[in-house]
């Protein structure tokens, strides 16, 4: 298969196979001539030049990218029949021809990087008629002439014909360019230029042949400055030089010239501040070598701040900032009369690329969350490779007692992304007081992994996604059918992503997925085609394929994308909201009454279901879950005479005696039963109506619609303040509601992984990920910049779509 590929230079050679940089266009072959007629074909290149056309139109009006201006869409036509057969991009500087098939290189390559002799800033893209080129010499000379050459496009251009006096060159009078005679073709005494020049070279004059008198009498000033003459031995290379060297002489001349407005010294220092401060919050996404790049450079000239380099960043100013972030920290665990743990990033990241045994893999971050809803970030962990649980226990256990010395009670719990049977559990075995709890963000979604291994559903739709994917991507009749049917429907092209198989994790089968259930209408369309039904007929395992996507294999592909949608929706919200543990029970029965409501939808069995699920919810089971949704206010219910009375009824006997049984473990010996008595009187008097309709008071949120509580520290200050007579249920109520059900963290830049791999890297990332931390913290921000990005350059703009509708038409490839 043969496809024009944009080298970016004048040609008409094609090449043998497609670079390895080519587009999806390059892999779709010409239609075959049984399915598209001659008349087909033009109908299509018209269809693409308008669209190229309308595109450029809107990018000259300021709607579109720069290179627009210089490239314009040109029918090419059959030299035997006149009929249009390919749509070409012109450079109107130099006259090039290109392939359309992507303007973006084909700007970079031609315009960008220099390959285009007339490219500069002073260019005009408006092209004009030229018939000679003047490069500066007397008009009348008629000594060194410069010989007629072609440039090398091929037959686009005519004869050269060969140059008189004034070093010109004639080209077709059918033809319009910029082209200006490279530096090679003059000889060096030619080649002159003011020793006025400042910046750049003045644009070269072009002018037609018949336009040439009058040329001379409208610039007569301009002839009588090129007259002195400093001939530059390195050739027009040596223009940048010479503007460098003539601004050092004005700068050696008048060193003390008035730069502007200047800043006073408080304004520098706090600009630089500001600087710094941005650097290091945007942790690993901002290089500190950026810094020294010379454009950056010039824009602190511009705007009167002097230069700072990356040693000075990494030096005092870190050092001072770091500082300053660790006081107010410890200055607000200090205040804080408990707290609980959180450590997330424990997993190896399964995408990682570094495997050498001294690379750095992993980032675990350790923070801590207070009792009024806060949380400040306490150290970063580099990792390499697995984590053993006896290295993750001494981590969490030595951050305890780094922060409460003597006091250990002070540490309520820890809530951790891994190690929920081994370290969690170990730990909360040897300190009573401790309430260790598993991240209900991976809890609920591994649930998705948990059904993708029970349910024979999800292996029957994995298997059949697998086929129809290597069926499409390896039989290139049925490829090029399907590339030319998503072309048609969707106005994009690509193949179905088809996973390793046997990987054990069910994310690249969900891509698959979702791969193949957007391309449902394509895909039917494929194999209702003729050319598909024949290849079917040749090949077993097609024909299998045909027939099971004509029957049930659509309704069983929805049901498992639903159900995936639907769990990872859960997961992101609570990813998202960070609920407490007071909430654990209603989400889990939130997500049980959804994934039924999905049984009875798609006809599944829920007895199967409801077991893997149940295997789940045990396995997150926590004691302490239902012990804060009965003593928060939040969740107390009204009866009929009016009380609010905590909700056991929503519980288990199972359920209720854990309740029991955390309160008892939490206080000492001699409270206990003391507490139990407390907790009966809890059961049958409930809370004051007026301040459980405050406690339980909503409000919508304005950027979601969704309606949250109004007030969520009011729960703990209830028991704080109002519900004084319950002494020791009081203490075990504010030391539970208040714990986080997460331990989502922060998601950081690979670079700051690779910032640590010597001893002194690992303390100045630490720093760094310390501020930006706090920094998150403080703003509530746990976004990722790089996934923003990502977000944003996906978001396809309607002047995209119209490019994309005629970029990707293989009718003129």
């Amino acid at each position: 298969m043969s496809a024009v590929t944009n080298t970016n230079t004048p040609t008409t050679t094609q090449p043998s196979s497609p670079p390895a940089t080519a587009t999806i266009t390059d892999l779709v072959a010409a239609p075959s001539p049984e399915l598209t007629t001659d008349e087909m074909a033009v109908k299509a290149v018209h269809k693409r030049y308008e669209g190229l056309v309308m595109v450029r139109t809107k990018a000259i009006k300021g709607k579109g990218a720069w290179y627009w201006a210089h490239l314009e869409p040109s029918l090419i036509r059959h030299p035997d029949t006149g009929l249009p057969k390919a749509v070409k991009l012109r450079c109107s500087l130099c006259e090039s021809l290109f392939s359309a098939s992507n303007p973006s290189r084909t700007a970079s390559e031609h315009l960008k990087r220099g390959t285009c002799p007339n490219f500069n800033s002073g260019s005009s893209p408006n092209p004009i008629s030229v018939g000679m080129v003047d490069l500066g010499g007397s008009p009348t000379s008629s000594s060194s002439p410069v010989s007629g050459r072609k440039r090398s496009s091929g037959n686009r251009r005519g004869g050269g014909g060969s140059g008189g006096g004034g070093g010109g060159f004639k080209v077709s009078d059918s033809e319009t360019t910029y082209s200006v005679a490279p530096i090679t073709m003059i000889e060096p005494p030619r080649f002159s230029v003011d020793v006025s020049y400042r910046t750049r070279p003045e644009p070269v004059h072009v002018f037609s042949p018949h336009h040439h008198h009058r040329h001379q009498q409208q610039q007569p000033q301009q002839q009588k400055q090129v007259q002195p003459h400093v001939v530059l031995s390195g050739g027009k290379e040596d223009l940048g030089a010479l503007a460098m060297l003539e601004d050092s002489v004005k700068k050696l001349k008048s060193p003390k010239a008035s730069p502007g407005q200047t800043l006073t010294k408080a304004q520098i220092d706090s600009s630089l501040e500001l600087l710094a401060n941005w650097v290091y919050e945007n942790c690993g996404l901002v290089s500190f070598s950026s810094l020294e790049h010379p454009k950056f450079k010039n824009f602190l000239n511009q705007v009167g701040l002097p230069a700072i380099t990356r040693r000075e960043l990494a030096g005092e100013r870190l050092e001072s900032k770091y500082k300053e972030a660790k006081a107010e920290s410890e200055a607000r665990i200090r205040d804080a009369l408990f707290f609980q743990i959180s450590s997330d990033g424990w997993k190896v990241k399964k995408n990682n690329n570094h495997h050498s045994s001294g690379e750095v893999e992993n980032l675990v971050n350790v923070c801590v969350n207070l009792p009024n809803g806060t949380s400040v970030f306490r150290r970063g962990v580099f990792t390499s490779g697995y984590v053993f649980s006896k290295h993750a226990e001494d981590v969490l256990w030595e951050t305890i007692c780094d922060i409460c010395g003597n006091n250990l009670q002070q540490c309520v719990g820890i809530v951790s992304d891994k190690f929920r049977s081994k370290v969690l559990r170990n730990l909360e075995n040897q300190h009573h007081w401790m309430v260790n709890l598993s991240c209900q963000f991976q809890g609920v979604s591994k649930l998705v992994k948990d059904f993708s291994k029970e349910l024979p559903l999800f292996h029957n739709v994995t298997e059949n996604c697998f086929k129809v994917a290597n069926f499409v991507n390896n039989k290139s009749e049925v490829r090029h059918l399907f590339l030319k049917y998503q072309l048609q429907e969707y106005g994009r092209a690509a193949l179905l992503r088809v996973p390793f198989y046997g990987g054990g994790e069910f994310e690249p089968v969900f891509q698959m997925v979702e791969d193949v259930l957007s391309s449902a209408r394509a895909l039917q369309l494929v194999f209702l085609d003729e050319s598909c039904k024949m290849v079917s007929m040749e090949d077993q395992t097609g024909k299998e394929i045909e027939e099971m996507v004509m029957s049930q294999f659509w309704s069983k592909l929805e049901a498992v994308h639903s159900l995936v949608g639907l769990i990872k929706g859960m997961a992101r919200e609570i990813e998202k909201e960070k609920p407490r543990i007071g909430q654990c029970l209603p989400l889990w029965e939130e997500l049980r009454v959804k994934v039924k409501e999905w049984c009875g939808k798609f006809h599944i069995n829920e007895n199967h279901v409801d077991k893997v699920f149940d295997n789940r919810f045990r396995r997150n089971y926590h004691p302490a879950w239902s012990a804060a949704f009965i003593l928060d206010p939040f969740y107390m219910i009204r009866d009929t005479s009016g009380k609010y009375l905590p909700a056991f009824k929503y519980l288990t006997s199972e359920q209720e005696k854990d309740v029991d049984q955390l309160i008892t473990r939490l206080v000492s010996r001699e409270e206990a039963h003391i507490a139990l008595m407390e907790l009966m009187k809890w059961r049958t008097e409930g809370l004051d109506p007026m301040y459980a309709q405050a406690v339980q008071l909503k409000q919508r949120d304005p950027i979601t619609g969704k309606m949250k509580i109004a007030n969520p520290q009011s729960s703990i200050l209830v028991w704080e303040t109002h519900l004084t007579d319950f002494k020791y249920l009081r203490k075990v109520a504010m030391r539970l509601i208040f714990l986080h059900a997460t331990s989502c963290g922060f998601k950081w830049s690979s670079s700051i992984c690779r910032w640590a791999q010597s001893r002194t890297g690992i303390d100045k990332a630490q720093k760094l990920i310390f501020i930006a931390a706090q920094s998150k913290l403080e703003r509530r921000d746990f976004s990722n910049d790089e996934d923003k990005d990502a977000e944003f350059f996906s978001m396809a703009t309607r002047e995209d779509d119209v490019l994309n509708d005629v970029m990707f038409d293989a009718s003129s490839l």
